[in-house]
Parts: C-alpha cells; structure tokens; sequence
C-alpha cells in the first residue's frame, strides 16, 4: 500500500515483471494481474477514505485493464466491486492537504468512468 518503505520497491518490481512475459497470453496474464491488485488496492484505500490515493490506484488499474483483451468473468468481477464503490461511496470528495490546495474528486464520474472501459 502506499505509504509503505517498500511500496516503491514493489512497483518498481512489478515493472521489470513485464520483461518476463512473453507473448500475447503472457502478457495478457502479466496485465490483467496488474489491473485486479491495483483494483483491490484502490478498493482498500477507499474504505479507509484515503481518496486521492484510491483514486490513482484505479487510475493505474484501468491503465493496466486496457492492455488486456476482454476477458468476461474478469470484467464482471471487476464491475461487481467498481459497483459496490458506486453505492458506498460520496459523489464527490473534496481533498484538501495540510500545506497545499484543494483538490475536487469527482468520484461517481472516476467509477463509472472505469466500468465503462471494462464493458465489452
């Protein structure tokens, strides 16, 4: 998780990771577990309303989702969870840092956003 000493270390590790699969399966398997552990990442940060940081972390993971070719039960599990955010969290969210300004979070844009990209 972010915040961690070796949270760095891991993706950078995860990055060189890519180098190993080869192919088009490879790299398939190499993208789409990308994708579901910066999703349950995303999802962690957002119980813990640490939103900003959420919010990169689905960011990251639909970055990932697009390099992958649409797998159903794949997508369907990761729209069941985008859904359940949906439900449980705010519309929007303003972050606002101790030394800095404030920034405005669209989060039911960001969310459907992401489930749009997952839809065959």
């Amino acid at each position: 998780m972010p915040g961690n000493k070796l949270y760095s270390v891991s993706r950078i590790i995860d990055a060189v990771k890519e180098y190993w699969y080869w192919g088009k399966l490879g790299q398939a398997k190499y993208h789409l577990a990308l994708a579901d552990k910066y999703l349950v990442e995303a999802k962690t940060l957002f119980e813990y309303k640490q939103y900003l940081l959420a919010v990169d972390g689905l960011k990251r993971s639909d970055e990932h989702i697009k390099k992958v070719p649409m797998n159903k039960d794949a997508m369907l599990s990761h729209v069941e969870v985008l859904n359940y955010l949906l439900k449980t969290l705010p519309e929007q969210f303003t972050w606002t840092p101790e030394k800095g300004a404030a920034t405005q979070l669209n989060l039911h844009e960001i969310i459907k956003n992401s489930i749009n990209i997952r839809k065959p």
